[in-house]
């Protein structure tokens, strides 16, 4: 590990090199020039990892900058240095998902409280999707909230069943009793609604009987 000297001539940042190692003893030493070694080793990783959870999104540079003041915040808690890249994309994704929960919820909030709550851009939705909607968060209203997180996750937000249950802290068996209790509320309901019917029997995923 090496840092540039400064003289009082020529004041200069003060600069970090060595391996990941000592990079995370010298960021929780807060020596000068670690952090900023921090941002130009992954960076670019990170904000490709952020922006194919995404895609192309405005809000990237704020996710990128969120993502690295949570890693420096939590430093302390990374066991291994060597997996300093791999814990940096795993804040870098679960950055992105809170990103996603908020608008979720913005989503939500815009359908229920249209006068209350006005969106930023007024995106066109068909008014047959937008009843839709309401009928599904109405049904979720309904289930208990282990369910209810279990159903988002899974099938709203599209996370992998491992990685559903990671983020709720549970093992996978445990997810699973709770997403299937979650998908036999939610049928149970649909298959009274027409319009719940129509747009599930597009899908693949459910069979409703008569």
């Amino acid at each position: 590990m090496s840092l540039a000297r400064n003289t009082p001539n020529n004041v200069e940042p003060l600069r970090f090199s060595g391996d990941d190692h000592a990079l995370v003893a010298a960021l929780r030493l807060r020596h000068p020039g670690a952090a900023a070694a921090l941002w130009d080793r992954y960076a670019q990783g990170v904000h490709r990892t952020i922006t194919r959870t995404l895609g192309p999104d405005a809000e990237a540079p704020d996710l990128l900058q969120e993502t690295f003041i949570h890693a420096l915040a939590d430093i302390r808690s990374l066991d291994d240095p060597s997996r300093l890249g791999p814990w940096l994309t795993t804040i870098a994704v679960f950055t992105a998902r809170a990103c996603l929960r908020r608008r979720a919820r913005r989503k939500w909030l815009s359908v229920f409280s249209p006068v209350q709550v006005q969106p930023t851009v007024a995106l066109p939705v068909a008014d047959d999707v937008r009843q839709a909607l309401q009928e599904v968060y109405a049904v979720l209203n309904t289930m208990p909230a282990d369910e209810r997180l279990a159903f988002a996750l899974r099938l709203i937000d599209g996370l992998p069943l491992a990685e559903a249950a990671a983020s709720m802290k549970v093992s996978l068996a445990t997810f699973k009793r709770r997403l299937a209790k979650a998908e036999a509320r939610f049928l149970a309901v649909a298959h009274k609604s027409p319009r719940l019917r129509a747009f599930i029997e597009e899908g693949e995923r459910w069979e409703l009987k008569a």
